[in-house]
């Protein structure tokens, strides 16, 4: 700020209050004050002696406290130290785990690029896929590369090569290509027994959501025994009634992209394939589901050496529970509180000529019809089932057309054993016919 002092030719005195007012100011008078200039100094000065504080008042409950400049009011006196690093490394210890499987295994997963050239368009299809063996075998979903004329094939460090389509099956939702280049290129991943999954334990996805190559997603293990409708959400003509089983829930976030890649254990090991979600916004709502590594066990093989894989038929149909009978068990009167209730049996069915009775009676249990008397598969080969999903698990990784299977069977207070000759899944006809009561 500049300050200005006024000029005089002659050494008149100006009253010291107002000298103390006025600097910054420039004045030429010789003479005293005006009346206007009398009126600003006083209130001036009233103004100053308005502002001035009020004495602090004594009283018994008001003392002196903490000088405002010594308040820590704001102020962090104490700044923690480092945590000792075996704390860290402790609290670190999953993360450790997780970069450790990534490295040893993302060289494995594979990018794909499915054409499927049209008359008019041309659609491009992409999904994951992992190395199988190193005869250049890579597994994926057969959603994946289904009607693909051409397919591609990028590596972890960026290499691209034309694959062929080996062979694939819709109800498994699995496909087989084969890649011709280095072996160094070819880093098979171990497959885990899925059948020793169990819910809680850590789900690890790898895979290429929306193109992004190697990605990882972590999650748990929700639930296993899911079934999908895998060959008919491929295929709309495919003949109705074949589940996909022992499929594997998993809340490790999958998207587009992610289909055909691994799902991983703690030790880096295949458990599964992801291959689908469940949403009502087309977006990850938390629940994905792979296919089973014991599944990729039984086909994979089949569908290098053969083509295909040929899948053993009973020929039964029952009613859509994830509990078997246990869900209407009391409703029903039925015996047993566990196994699968025969609802149907298809005619000329294994099923049929071994003697199996379907239900005979519709019952209405919670507004569900129940095709209802028929005989309860309650075990087969001495090993017990509790649900559809068990006993199809197990005519499909266990058994094969023409192979001789015996069931347990609870009809109305008898226990009976029936053998039963299985035979190959037809491919088109009724399978069940409507309940007769």
């Amino acid at each position: 700020m500049i300050l200005l002092q006024p000029r005089h030719k002659k050494h008149t005195r100006i009253p010291q209050a107002t000298t103390a007012r006025l600097v910054g100011f420039q004045h030429q008078h010789k003479r005293g004050l005006k009346p206007l200039a009398w009126l600003m100094l006083i209130w001036l000065m009233t103004l100053l002696i308005a502002c001035q504080p009020e004495p602090l008042q004594s009283a018994s409950n008001i003392t002196q406290s903490t000088p405002v400049a010594n308040l820590a009011i704001g102020r962090n006196s104490t700044i923690p130290t480092a945590l000792p690093d075996a704390v860290i490394q402790e609290a670190d210890a999953e993360y450790l785990l997780l970069t450790n499987i990534y490295e040893r295994t993302v060289p494995s997963v594979v990018n794909i690029e499915a054409i499927n050239q049209q008359v008019g368009f041309t659609d491009t299809g992409r999904g994951s896929g992992f190395i199988y063996d190193r005869n250049g075998h890579i597994i994926t979903n057969a959603h994946v590369v289904n009607g693909a004329s051409q397919i591609y094939i990028t590596f972890n460090d960026g290499y691209v090569t034309e694959a062929q389509l080996v062979a694939q099956d819709n109800y498994s939702d699995l496909a087989v290509l084969r890649v011709n280049t280095t072996v160094d290129r070819l880093i098979p991943l171990e497959l885990a027994d899925s059948d020793r999954v169990r819910v809680g334990q850590r789900a690890i996805a790898i895979g290429n959501p929306w193109g992004l190559q190697g990605s990882m997603t972590v999650g748990i293990v929700s639930a296993v025994g899911r079934q999908l409708d895998s060959a008919e959400l491929i295929d709309a003509s495919a003949l109705p009634g074949f589940q996909n089983p022992r499929i594997i829930q998993i809340d490790a976030p999958l998207s587009p992209g992610n289909s055909g890649g691994p799902l991983l254990n703690s030790n880096g090991q295949v458990i599964g394939v992801n291959t689908a979600i469940r949403t009502t916004s087309g977006n990850f709502e938390g629940v994905g589901f792979s296919v089973p590594s014991n599944t990729v066990r039984r086909v994979v093989p089949e569908l290098i050496s053969k083509g295909r894989v040929d899948y053993s038929w009973l020929g039964i149909s029952t009613i859509a529970s994830d509990f078997g009978v246990a869900a209407f068990a009391e409703a029903l009167g039925l015996s047993v509180k566990s196994g699968i209730l025969i609802t149907g049996v298809s005619a000329n069915s294994p099923a049929e000529k071994a003697g199996l009775r379907g239900g005979t009676t519709t019952r209405v249990v919670r507004d569900i019809p129940i095709c209802a008397g028929g005989d309860i598969i309650v075990a087969v080969n001495g090993q017990f089932v509790h649900n559809m999903d068990e006993l199809v698990n197990y005519l499909v990784i266990q058994t094969k057309p023409a192979d001789t299977i015996e069931l347990m069977v609870v009809r109305g207070e008898q226990t009976l054993n029936i053998t039963v000759t299985l035979e190959a899944r037809p491919t088109q006809g009724a399978l069940v016919p409507e309940c007769e009561g």
